[in-house]
């Protein structure tokens, strides 16, 4: 994610805080309680940012492992800083990671999640990063485990909030291949990878989590 959406750090300097994440924390957070099934005991978290949705998120669900990534090392001190502050333990040291890496599902730890989750990234990375993480997910995710995204999307035959319009044409500026992904052209690259759209969830500020599960065939 580009480094403009992290704008300030705490007094060490090491944890950033994005208003976006401060935004919508909760409602991340909240949406996770009633996905994750309570077998899950390992969540993969792509492209944490500043790492202030596993710190948040991971105190609520202590009876599972929280594992960060992210490509920046600079955003994996920020992340690490986050995790040493955390209560139960249970938000792993954070590890790099390149979604677009042909096997990137081999150089993260654990060999396999229960669920993986994503926020706020793909519409502001290219369409190949999130083809990467769809591939990567097929791989990773077990049989029956969720792939999570959690942001702005489009779909056909509903119109995108006017919030949204704008916000796709300042994405634009900053760089063209940036922009809001169609739910129905993530679900056919996902179907490419074993992963089957099982439920797209709408909530505040004109955002969407969409949820894909693994399957066998």
């Amino acid at each position: 994610m580009p480094g403009f959406l992290f704008v300030k750090r705490d007094r060490t300097g090491m944890k950033q805080t994005s208003p976006s994440a401060e935004r919508n924390m909760d409602i991340v957070r909240d949406r996770l309680l009633k996905i994750v099934p309570d077998t899950a005991r390992d969540v993969l978290e792509v492209s944490s940012g500043s790492g202030q949705h596993g710190a948040h998120c991971s105190p609520a669900m202590p009876h599972l492992r929280w594992w960060p990534t992210e490509y920046d090392p600079d955003r994996l001190a920020s992340i690490a800083a986050y995790a040493a502050d955390t209560p139960y333990g249970n938000l792993m040291p954070p590890q790099q990671l390149d979604v677009m890496a042909d096997a990137w599902e081999n150089t993260a730890q654990p060999e396999r999640a229960d669920v993986i989750v994503n926020i706020n990234m793909i519409h502001i990375a290219p369409w190949a990063a999130c083809a990467g993480l769809l591939r990567g997910a097929g791989h990773k995710l077990r049989e029956g485990g969720l792939l999570v995204f959690y942001g702005p999307f489009r779909q056909r035959d509903v119109e995108t909030a006017d919030s949204n319009e704008a916000f796709e044409v300042w994405l634009k500026g900053q760089d063209p291949a940036y922009g809001l992904r169609f739910v129905e052209d993530v679900a056919e690259e996902a179907s490419r990878h074993k992963l089957s759209l099982s439920e797209v969830l709408p909530v505040p500020a004109n955002n969407l989590v969409v949820v894909f599960t693994r399957k066998e065939a």
